[in-house]
């Protein structure tokens, strides 16, 4: 492959993902289900984003799961980095109301935009390739009081924090062209947002179908609503000057929640 051929930039690596390998022009995929992990089928469905009339989903690619909320009469706004992808999923679902489909860096949308939403969800998209720190606030801003938060990305590894991938077009080009994505445990998934202001988080693996193969990090969390918000400040407030080691960035690991059954972590 020529060196001119190569992604420079973000948005060209993103352009170039996925791409259709078949003849003709490419068919609009299935919007007959919902899926938070790789694996058909398996685990929950929309049901994690509740009763919702308007949805803003952050890296849709391809936006069968804008398309599946859509068609349950769901409005949904949904956000990519990839001016490709972004044609694409507008040809796909053309002549399905109630979605839009914008081009742009998530947290810049989120700065601009003058609406609110009741459902903010990440399908192995956005939430993992961006900075928590910068992108969580801006989502708390953005979801009606009550409102729900869900992203679900691979079981982290070993590694944690911004991690650089490695894959097609990035070996060796470390000078050239970075991709980032953000990986934690579930507990310290539910720190960061508890740190935030999201309440009632929850964040688990799931377990693939097979043993040995990779799970999915499914996270959940809401925005307070409006009656409750300062009652739960104050709530947070007060346990923070009870837990001993508390640096300001949430409380320590193993404090400040409960450990769920299983593999998940709630607060």
């Amino acid at each position: 492959m020529a060196h001119t051929t190569l992604p420079m930039s973000l948005p060209e690596y993103w352009d170039k993902y996925k791409p259709y390998r078949g003849e003709g022009e490419q068919p609009t995929p299935p919007a007959d289900t919902f899926e938070w992990t790789q694996y058909p089928g398996h685990g929950p469905g929309a049901e994690l984003l509740g009763p919702c009339q308007t949805a803003l989903e952050l890296g849709p690619g391809e936006g069968k799961e804008a398309g599946y909320l859509a068609r349950l009469g769901v409005q949904v706004t949904g956000v990519d980095f990839s001016s490709a992808q972004t044609e694409r999923a507008r040809g796909f679902w053309a002549d399905e109301p109630g979605i839009t489909f914008v081009c742009a860096e998530a947290c810049a949308y989120l700065d601009q935009a003058d609406t609110t939403f009741d459902a903010v969800f990440s399908n192995w998209g956005a939430a993992w390739f961006t900075d928590p720190e910068e992108l969580m606030p801006r989502i708390l801003r953005r979801l009606a009081p009550g409102g729900v938060l869900v992203f679900s990305h691979a079981e982290p590894g070993g590694a944690y924090g911004p991690q650089q991938m490695h894959g097609k077009w990035l070996e060796g080009r470390e000078g050239e062209l970075t991709v980032l994505r953000w990986q934690y445990p579930p507990q310290d998934w539910a720190d960061i947002l508890k740190r935030v202001g999201f309440v009632h988080v929850e964040a688990r693996i799931l377990p693939a179908p097979q043993p040995g193969d990779l799970g999915t990090l499914i996270v959940e969390a809401r925005r307070a609503q409006l009656d409750d918000r300062a009652a739960a400040q104050r709530q947070e407030a007060a346990r923070d000057q009870a837990v001993p080691g508390v640096d300001g960035r949430g409380p320590e690991r193993g404090q400040g929640g409960c450990r769920m059954p299983g593999l998940g972590w709630s607060v």
